[in-house]
């Protein structure tokens, strides 16, 4: 989440503007080789822990890839709101049967319902499938703007650490990619980035082959 300044106020508009603007048949294909890309990482496995989303309008849909990972045996986490005063998110376990709601942010997206207890802090899970609004080469995401990811990621702020937990792989469509992000000091990076048209891994981490396991 770069700085809140005008300039980048405008790209988070003209990036949204532009995945809206997608067919219902391009949305579909790319939501299809999206899920190929994942299953190619290996994200998806029996007993694994992984975090993803829940779409909002204009977000790439991960429906199909949680079906996926859920029969697949991987336990999935989705984020809730703890606090909309502090801005503060958890990642909450979603089970077939799991009841949702709009969630009480502006944003009003779904998220298990408050009764669903079952969470775990980041850093215990292994990969976390991040909403992207729009992603440099670098490995840099703008999101919404609210923070919601940075804070709960606080701790994968020291990128000098060789071994990390959770890997973070950003999901987006390949019209969202932008020219460099100037990251800020509370930003935390991404450590691939999937699109439907290429898997995307950050020049920082050129070194780590694009088939290698993300977690």
């Amino acid at each position: 989440m770069a700085q809140p300044i005008a300039e980048i106020r405008a790209e988070r508009r003209r990036l949204r503007a532009l995945r809206l603007g997608l067919s219902r048949a391009e949305r579909v294909a790319a939501e299809a080789a999206i899920l190929a890309s994942l299953r190619r990482l290996h994200v998806f496995r029996p007993g694994r822990r992984v975090a993803a989303y829940l779409a909002m309008p204009g977000e790439v849909s991960l429906a199909g890839a949680i079906t996926e990972a859920l029969e697949s045996g991987t336990e999935i986490y989705v984020p809730q709101l703890a606090s909309r005063r502090r801005g503060r998110m958890r990642f909450v376990r979603l089970r077939p049967d799991c009841p949702l709601r709009p969630n009480a942010a502006a944003f009003g997206i779904l998220e298990p319902a408050a009764s669903s207890g079952e969470w775990l802090p980041p850093r215990c899970l292994d990969v976390i499938l991040v909403p992207l609004v729009g992603f440099d080469r670098e490995g840099n995401r703008l999101g919404m703007g609210a923070g919601y990811y940075d804070r709960a990621l606080r701790r994968r702020r020291d990128r000098d650490r060789a071994w990390r937990r959770p890997r973070l792989v950003g999901i987006a469509f390949g019209c969202q990619e932008t020219a460099r992000i100037e990251p800020s000091p509370w930003d935390v990076a991404l450590d691939v980035i999937v699109t439907e048209t290429a898997i995307v891994i950050p020049r920082r981490n050129a070194a780590r082959r694009p088939q290698e396991d993300p977690a």
